[in-house]
């Protein structure tokens, strides 16, 4: 397996702005000094808790505690280890990664599966868009296909990379196997149907895709990911997805369609106050919004929207206006929709136009170009509002019964927000719109809640959640407050005292049962041997994620202290009560029951206890240098 040069790793992180690779996944704000926030990635929250300090190339949540570097962010959010994460990012940001001598660059089978999926999709996007800009029949037929029947403009389809396979399958399992991707990336890839037992030969590639326009689908960091496949005249009888207009790619290693919207990538660098997402059905109602200059459009994979998309969604913007067909499926879909958005802390609204029986997006666009998009936005109902006329479009006519089913099925929508606060405001709104009491509407709320509340304590035990995002492992609470980990911490941080306190700390001293105590002997050690690299080059030195994340806890920390030296003095004299009272609580147990016939033994502990005491009175001598 290759081995990166730890002089390598360094350069990569001095080279690579953090705030750089963590925006591509979450959208930071000014926090003060040089830090930035905004929501974490690694838990659902509604308040920012993810700190990011671009000056000391750390990160830190304070909400669920992850914290890490660059390389560590990458790991987390991408799922790699960290040879193939210290490869992304010096790929992305054009840093060559230098490995050991004699230990050579990782072969193609060395490599991640998923890094070789994620290329094998950049060449296959490639080749489809080529196909697609062919002077042959083929792609004289798409573009006339994307022009004429579409009505889109070529240099969108340049942008979006949009790509065309012919009848036979464009002869993509060919160009494959001569870039010599590996069996098993084929084989998952999603692009070709294989049987199981099958050699691996050109003959056995048959394509997924055949006479369809062919949309990329990338993830939120852009990375081509599958293929939706569009029907046209030119798609074979003999496609088993014939009748279907829209064919995805299938879940692999890179792609679970319930979990990433398309064009989010484009559409999350363009929200922000007064420009919201907009939530429409599929990818070409996307493109068209795209095409007029509505940029914050995005769209699911062709299933219902998801809780994980939603919660994808809230860390970029909280508002999003929904533009869903106005059938009934169309409707259907949004009531659906409504209480995973409240759980996930969004702000929705539906875009509606008066007197349109059935609102198309794509032809609305199409015909009227952003003029259309700010007449159904001055029309927009609110999450309640378009709830309230699902459930009772007349109430003033309404009959007592008809109106206490619409306030039911209202407050079940609204008993997902999880704020009382924002709950208050719901039932207000509703109340107005089903031409009811306040006070009624809030019982019905009260009785959903209180259901809700006896079925959850009715569940076993082990269905419920014993852990919270916040809460940490029983170790990690015992040793939070460990004079370990605050020596560790002053270590990190002022690093003059390092030498003389691993002449003033015996070795024995140290509790190594837990990350801060292994660290803490380590960097001791180092210092001890004139061995210490520096607290910005310890990627060699920490040795699980663990350590790793402990370490960039401590050095995302900023010491409150005004005298290191006195808090140094308070851990060696803790350290060393720690180490020795237990045993000088064994002699006094040991001489209060010994015998005048062993007199021998109690003289003996009589003088290990003498020396135990002194050794705890002496005062502790340490003047490191700050």
């Amino acid at each position: 397996m290759p081995v990166i040069k730890p002089s390598c790793v360094r350069d990569l992180k001095l080279r690579v702005n953090l705030a750089d690779v963590v925006s591509r996944t979450v959208t930071l704000r000014k926090a003060g000094g040089a830090r930035l926030k905004g929501l974490c990635p690694f838990h659902n929250e509604k308040t920012p808790s993810f700190h990011v300090d671009p000056d000391k190339g750390f990160y830190k949540c304070f909400g669920c505690g992850k914290a890490g570097d660059a390389i560590t962010f990458v790991r987390e959010t991408e799922q790699l280890n960290f040879t193939e994460a210290v490869e992304a990012l010096g790929k992305r940001f054009g840093v060559v990664i230098e490995y050991e001598e004699g230990s050579g660059g990782p072969t193609r089978e060395e490599r991640s599966l998923r890094q070789e999926i994620f290329d094998l999709h950049d060449a296959a996007a490639e080749h489809f868009h080529q196909a697609f800009k062919a002077k042959d029949d083929p792609g004289d037929f798409f573009r006339k296909y994307w022009v004429e029947s579409r009505r889109f403009a070529m240099e969108l389809a340049d942008e979006f990379k949009i790509g065309a396979v012919d009848a036979a399958g464009s002869g993509l399992g060919a160009v494959l196997l001569r870039k010599k991707f590996s069996e098993e990336a084929l084989r998952r890839c999603g692009l070709f149907f294989i049987y199981d037992d099958a050699q691996l030969t050109l003959g056995a590639l048959r394509p997924r895709f055949r006479g369809r326009l062919m949309i990329p689908i990338r993830d939120h960091q852009g990375r081509v990911v599958a293929f939706t496949a569009r029907q046209t005249e030119r798609t074979p009888d003999d496609d088993p997805a014939k009748d279907a207009k829209y064919v995805n790619s299938p879940e692999t290693p890179i792609f679970t369609k319930g979990n990433l919207l398309f064009n989010l990538d484009r559409a999350r660098t363009g929200v922000g106050d007064g420009k919201p997402f907009v939530l429409v059905e599929g990818q070409l109602d996307a493109l068209r919004c795209w095409s007029v200059g509505l940029k914050t459009a995005v769209a699911p994979q062709g299933t219902s929207i998801t809780e994980s998309q939603l919660v994808l969604l809230r860390r970029y913007h909280s508002q999003v206006e929904c533009f869903f067909d106005s059938d009934a499926a169309g409707q259907k879909a949004a009531l659906r929709f409504l209480p995973m958005a409240l759980k996930a802390g969004l702000e929705v609204r539906f875009l509606t136009l008066a007197g349109a029986e059935k609102l198309d997006p794509d032809l609305l666009f199409l015909e009227r170009g952003l003029a259309g998009y700010e007449a159904v936005r001055h029309e927009a109902q609110s999450a309640i509002e378009f709830a309230s006329h699902a459930f009772l479009p007349n109430p003033i006519h309404a009959s007592a019964e008809e109106q206490t089913r619409a306030a039911q099925a209202v407050v079940e929508i609204i008993s997902s927000a999880e704020s009382d606060v924002g709950r208050a405001n719901l039932v207000a709104e509703a109340a107005r719109h089903l031409a009811l009491q306040p006070k009624v509407v809030q019982r019905e709320l009260d009785a959903v809640l209180a259901r809700q509340f006896r079925q959850a304590a009715a569940r076993p035990a082990s269905d419920s959640l014993l852990s919270t995002p916040n809460s940490q492992p029983s170790a990690a609470v015992d040793h939070a407050q460990s004079p370990e980990r605050h020596l560790l911490l002053l270590l990190l941080h002022f690093e003059s005292l390092g030498k003389p306190l691993s002449h003033a700390l015996p070795h024995d001293w140290i509790d190594t049962n837990h990350p801060a105590g292994l660290l803490l002997n380590r960097f001791l050690s180092e210092f001890e041997h004139d061995n210490w690299p520096g607290r910005d080059h310890l990627d060699a030195h920490l040795e699980t994620p663990e350590e790793r994340a402990l370490v960039a806890n401590l050095m995302f920390e900023a010491p409150a202290v005004d005298d290191p030296v006195k808090v140094v003095q308070e851990g060696l004299r803790q350290m060393r009560a720690r180490s020795l009272e237990p045993r000088l609580r064994q002699i006094e147990l040991a001489l209060a029951t010994t015998g005048a016939d062993i007199e021998s033994d109690a003289i003996s502990l009589l003088k290990e206890r003498s020396e135990l005491q002194r050794q705890l009175r002496q005062p502790l001598d340490f003047t490191g240098a700050v």
